[in-house]
């Protein structure tokens, strides 16, 4: 039998889903994006149905356009169905149908090409300024595999690309697998892409491209297990990547587990290195969007020792902050509110679990009685491991010019444009701020 092309299979996958849904309307109705969208009067079984219309014709009723343009994946629509149909796969869809519908597919490649680019060059370019080479290629970037052996690892880590942004994170993680003693190759950045931007510009073929080649250079595991960081990674992964790669070829490479959910499948191991007392009331700054890792970050939060945790009574929604853009005037009233809420609760640390959250709030920490952290940082402080965060001391001081000099030792080191890296520091680092400064009470 010949093997489907990626996008022929994935129709498939669309059309089978497309066919189980029963346009109950009930992934409309649990939505947390209706409201802010101002699609709440609208009826929720047209609204699904007008989704269904826009994959099928690209076209469809504006509540439905507005509702797949709306979604801030935050995963309350896949629990909401009884037919085993995941609505914000089937959004993911819509968008990229419209896409087609507006655009021509030399448009929507240039389009997946200048985002894929973009990407590439901020990464790169801010990890730079903050790590030097032998940190780089811990980080897999440039490097040789991190097995001393030639034995496969026990696991693939997989960082994604944005997180290099933010290393001393995924530097952490790595830290922590060492001292449970896992083995692991590091894998990620823009050579290592999960298809999500080309996907997002409406071109799934190249999409199914950049991902198979991904997959196959990640499956090389003993587990048959990929341990990921980003949740933008995870959901394109295991929601369209490799659910349309099983039914090209009847089977899935691996399985991929969300690192925090890892962590905690392996709490009791974990709780034998938690030795330091870190005394610190904290708050947890919460996204739903990948099942069971709000509740896997609020266990260890538990185990780590003098630890105390605040529920700030906070609305959770989206898969990371990133994500809220869609809706920009809620994403800014969401942060400003919990800084409020965090403050008044007296806590001493609002703690992150993804990085775009990380950089989205760090800087607000000069200007609140508490600190902004990762999870990881707290997790790493009880174990005895710690990472500068060069990220946050550099944004917090909200001047390019001075970050300039702070890293001129690293631009010289790693011979990179001065203007090109004054210019991804403007946009990509201080710029990187949905909430401004001071807009706080």
């Amino acid at each position: 039998m010949t093997e489907l092309g990626f996008e022929a299979a994935l129709n498939d996958r669309v059309s089978d889903m497309l066919d189980a849904c029963t346009r109950c309307g009930k992934c409309v109705e649990v939505c947390p994006s209706v409201q802010p969208a101002r699609i709440a009067e609208a009826d929720p079984a047209a609204v699904i149905s007008g989704v269904i219309d826009l994959i099928r014709t690209g076209n469809g009723p504006e509540a439905a356009r507005q509702w797949a343009s709306s979604c801030m994946l935050s995963g309350a629509c896949i629990e909401a169905c009884d037919y085993g149909v995941n609505p914000r796969f089937l959004l993911a869809m819509a968008r990229g149908a419209m896409r087609r519908k507006d655009f021509d597919l030399t448009e929507r490649r240039r389009d997946g090409v200048a985002k894929f680019r973009e990407t590439s060059r901020d990464v790169a370019m801010l990890s730079r300024l903050q790590l030097d080479r032998t940190a780089l290629e811990r980080l897999g970037q440039g490097a040789a595999s991190l097995a001393s052996s030639g034995e496969p690892p026990d696991f693939i880590f997989y960082t994604g690309c944005n997180v290099l942004k933010t290393p001393h994170i995924a530097l952490l993680a790595l830290d922590i697998m060492d001292r449970l003693g896992v083995s692991y190759q590091v894998m990620g950045g823009p050579s290592h892409c999960c298809g999500v931007a080309q996907l997002r510009a409406g071109d799934p073929e190249m999409s199914g491209r950049m991902g198979a080649s991904s997959i196959e250079k990640m499956s090389h595991s003993k587990s048959g297990q990929v341990l990921s960081w980003c949740p933008s990674c995870y959901v394109q992964f295991t929601e369209t990547t490799l659910p349309t790669i099983e039914r090209q070829r009847g089977a899935r490479p691996f399985e991929m587990t969300p690192f925090i959910r890892f962590l905690n499948s392996r709490l009791d191991q974990l709780k034998t290195h938690l030795r330091e007392r870190v005394g610190m009331r904290v708050a947890l700054h919460r996204h739903p969007g990948v099942a069971g890792v709000v509740e896997a970050a609020l266990e260890l939060l538990h185990a780590v020792p003098g630890v105390e945790l605040v529920d700030l009574k906070q609305p959770a929604v989206g898969l990371q902050s990133v994500n809220l853009g869609v809706l920009p005037a809620y994403k800014r009233e969401l942060q400003r509110a919990e800084l409020d809420a965090a403050r008044a609760a007296r806590v001493d640390a609002l703690v992150a679990i993804y990085h775009s959250d990380h950089r989205e709030l760090c800087a607000h920490e000069r200007e609140q009685p508490f600190r902004i952290v990762n999870i990881l940082e707290v997790i790493g402080e009880s174990m005895g491991l710690r990472r500068h965060d060069r990220y946050k001391e550099l944004k917090i001081t909200q001047d390019a010019d001075l970050i300039m000099r702070e890293c001129g030792d690293l631009i010289a080191a790693h011979a990179l444009d001065s203007a090109q890296a004054r210019e991804v520091v403007a946009k990509a680092l201080i710029g990187d701020q949905p909430l401004p400064l001071g807009n706080t009470t």
